[in-house]
């Protein structure tokens, strides 16, 4: 078989053969079966997957860039129950994209549903997909410029049963927690770890 590892493949190469809807509920799930280019050359047999659809969703990262301090949420996240010590995860204010929003309209809804704050400015860091092996779910993450002197309380939408406390905490502590595993969620890890690397060019800018 001859080796064409270092051609470029391209997605439109890729042939969906069937997609269907397995599940319909708060989330969906779709059935999809596809052929796809092979790097070694040829294409794939049909190949079958579920994918958890869920949309497309927002990350903010709220910095207080004067006091050093990030804003960080907590709530109980069903799925992790029995899978985590404390299912009540740290974690950056975050939200679905509603059809008709953009990124940075949803940034700074949930911001303020979740933390109570508003930004002074709001900075893309990156894009990301959440588990590319089992969801099309891409998120897109902002830094929010805050003064994080007044975050405090618990926040959350009632009707979406949101019970979100907020925490504050120095950059240095909150990195502290990454690498102790105490922060063990993608997107938080992620934005996190940025914010280490460009804290000091953030706060110089601020």
């Amino acid at each position: 078989m001859s080796d064409k590892s270092n051609e470029t493949l391209v997605s439109e190469n890729i042939e969906v053969l069937s997609e269907s809807v397995a599940y319909q509920g708060f989330f969906q799930i779709l059935t999809k079966t596809v052929n796809y280019p092979l790097f070694a050359g040829g294409m794939s047999g049909p190949v079958t997957r579920e994918v958890f659809e869920r949309g497309d969703a927002v990350v903010v990262l709220p910095y207080d860039p004067v006091r050093d301090e990030v804003v960080l949420i907590q709530q109980l996240r069903v799925p992790v129950i029995g899978k985590s010590d404390n299912p009540w995860l740290y974690e950056l204010a975050a939200g679905m994209i509603e059809p008709g929003e953009s990124e940075l309209e949803v940034a700074h809804r949930e911001l303020e549903e979740e933390t109570g704050l508003i930004a002074a400015k709001m900075l893309p860091i990156n894009r990301h997909f959440s588990s590319p092996g089992g969801t099309s779910e891409r998120l897109q993450l902002f830094l929010a410029i805050v003064d994080a002197a007044n975050a405090k309380g618990i926040h959350g939408l009632e009707d979406e049963n949101e019970d979100i406390r907020v925490q504050v905490v120095t950059r240095e502590l909150a990195y502290e927690w990454v690498e102790q595993g105490k922060i063990d969620n993608a997107s938080s890890v992620i934005g996190l770890q940025w914010l280490q690397l460009h804290h000091q060019q953030v706060r110089s800018e601020a």
